[in-house]
């Protein structure tokens, strides 16, 4: 134990576990879905081709199998869980692709059929702030009304060029506006960065995160850059290979961030979670485990914890 104020256990850290046991006195898990959406940065809308890093599945390797309708992928992957966690309560993560990217009348039978089943007591939904339309906000802001919900913007970085390189295609300003329309709504907000994108400093993915605590976000999930197979990084890092964090470098970063960040905002992911067989570069991010336990060590031998330089 120690005297971090949003921790059960041995992290230096605000928890994402900590956080669902303090609101709901229970062990949460969430069940990851593929509702089947696609992306406007794919079909034209705001741009071609995605994100550069972004798979096939678009960041829904461990989701459920799309070609299965939302009941069965839930209890596949519930199944999984409860022999872990026996009596849990659950949330549904919608996470493959841009899960607000559709007429409402779609989004509200794919969430509620999810609301409907028992014990789970709340949605995450993985979206880009620039696929939330007026009327979807409204949808939304009834939703938080009847059950805990989660929205995750992806920013990645704030800064622009790099943005241009990752073909983003939406500005730091249409960030900033979704999370103030979100929270207008008393909607929790779950920001996502990458640490190592092509050519950033250091200093510029800490930039990013100091920035986050501006605008008051209430959660972050930070992930290190996955050269993946068959998508544009690959091409980018093969033609022009540029410095990938190795995962002392990552670790260490890491753990600065953290400092950085208003203990009050909670953690929801430090490092990601490709497919082996998908995965270019680097290999160490495999060795999830090995890479949270590293961030652990080095915090506790600088004896830091979150928001320590605030």
């Amino acid at each position: 134990m120690n005297d971090f104020k949003y921790s059960n256990t041995n992290k230096r850290y605000h928890t994402l576990d900590y956080f669902y046991k303090q609101k709901f006195n229970s062990k949460v898990c969430k069940i990851s879905l593929n509702a089947g959406f696609t992306c406007p940065n794919l079909d034209g809308t705001k741009g071609y081709g995605g994100c550069i890093y972004c798979s096939k599945t678009g960041s829904g390797e461990f989701a459920g199998k799309p070609n299965d309708d939302l009941i069965k992928q839930f209890y596949d992957i519930k199944k999984v869980m409860d022999k872990k966690w026996p009596n849990s309560k659950y949330i549904g993560y919608f996470q493959a692709r841009t899960n607000t990217y559709a007429p409402i009348n779609i989004l509200k039978e794919k969430y509620e059929t999810i609301l409907k089943l028992d014990n789970v007591v709340g949605l995450s939904i993985a979206t880009r702030p620039d696929a939330i339309s007026d009327e979807c906000l409204d949808y939304l802001e009834e939703l938080n009304k009847k059950t805990f919900l989660t929205v995750e913007l992806g920013l990645q970085t704030i800064h622009e060029k790099t943005t241009k390189l990752i073909n983003r295609c939406h500005d730091l300003k249409c960030f900033e506006d979704m999370v103030k329309k979100l929270h207008d709504r008393n909607i929790f907000v779950v920001a996502h960065v990458i640490n190592g994108l092509p050519y950033e400093t250091p200093n510029m993915m800490i930039e990013t995160i100091k920035y986050l605590n501006n605008i008051n976000i209430d959660g972050i999930k930070i992930h290190m850059l996955s050269i993946l197979k068959d998508t544009p990084l690959e091409k980018l890092y093969k033609e022009k290979p540029f410095h990938l964090l190795t995962k002392e470098e990552y670790v260490d970063i890491v753990a600065t961030e953290l400092e950085c960040l208003k203990p009050e905002i909670v953690i929801q992911r430090l490092t990601g979670d490709p497919m082996e067989s998908d995965l270019i570069e680097p290999k160490w991010l495999i060795k999830k485990v090995s890479v949270l336990n590293d961030i652990d060590k080095l915090m506790a031998k600088r004896n830091i914890y979150q928001g320590d330089k605030l």
